[in-house]
This record gives C-alpha cells, sequence and structure tokens, in this order.
C-alpha cells in the first residue's frame, strides 16, 4: 500500500507561483498512477491533474491547463504540481492520490477520483486577489 504526504502549499498573490510534492512510501509507487485533486469551500472535490505510472500521459482539468504542470520522480517516490499564474479560484486544499495502474489510463480515468485507493491529508493553497 501507499501512504501519501503533500507539502509546499501557502499564501501566494494572483500570478504567483508554488510548487506542491507529494511524497510516497511504499513499495511499489512507481507502479501506480497519481492525480491532484483539490476541494474549495463550498465545492465538491475536483479533479486537477493526472499522470500515469511511467508519466508518458498526463491530463489537466480545463480549468488548469496551460498553467499547471503534474510531473514524477518515481527515483524519489514523488509526484509534483507545478502551479503558475494562481488565480483566486485556485485557492482549495490540494490532494495527491495515488491507484494501482490500470490496465487504461485515458481522461475519464484519471478524472474519477473513486478510482484512487489511497488520498494524502491535502496542503492548502492560497491565492490572494
Amino acid at each position: 500500500q501507499v501512504q501519501l504526504a503533500e507539502s509546499g502549499g501557502g499564501l501566494v498573490q494572483a500570478g504567483g507561483s508554488l510548487r506542491l510534492s507529494c511524497a510516497a512510501s511504499g513499495r511499489t509507487f512507481s507502479n501506480y498512477a497519481m492525480g491532484w485533486f483539490r476541494q474549495a469551500p463550498g465545492k465538491e472535490r475536483e479533479f486537477v491533474a493526472g499522470i500515469s505510472w511511467g508519466g508518458g500521459r498526463t491530463y489537466y482539468a480545463d480549468s488548469v491547463k496551460g498553467r499547471f504542470t503534474i510531473s514524477r520522480d518515481n527515483a524519489k517516490n514523488t509526484v509534483y504540481l507545478q502551479m503558475n499564474s494562481l488565480k483566486p479560484d485556485d485557492t482549495a486544499v490540494y490532494c495527491c492520490a495515488a491507484r494501482p495502474s490500470p490496465s487504461v489510463y485515458n481522461d475519464y480515468v484519471a478524472r474519477n477520483g473513486r478510482g484512487y485507493n489511497y488520498w494524502g491529508q491535502g496542503t492548502q493553497v492560497t491565492v490572494s486577489s
């Protein structure tokens, strides 16, 4: 199994950048697809970005496409979310999630939070105007 711990959140002004990290513990991290999700006050959790086990396929929510980049370093058991051009609407608790690599990992599968077995506690990102 996998345990996840996010870091890198904080307070930033609109237009600024943050890089979130998700450190994973477990024997088979490289065999897991990974995702980032976020939940803002009063809203349901939403998909942000996903990455396949080998890093060859990435998927993004339309709201962050072109601004956020998901990546992973399996040797370090870490997945990252580089967030640029941040907007106040990006304010949320960001959680990383892991799932055993599916036979098919496409946009639809990546977006489905129910498919992820393990979740981190989350890190707060606050973007001021």
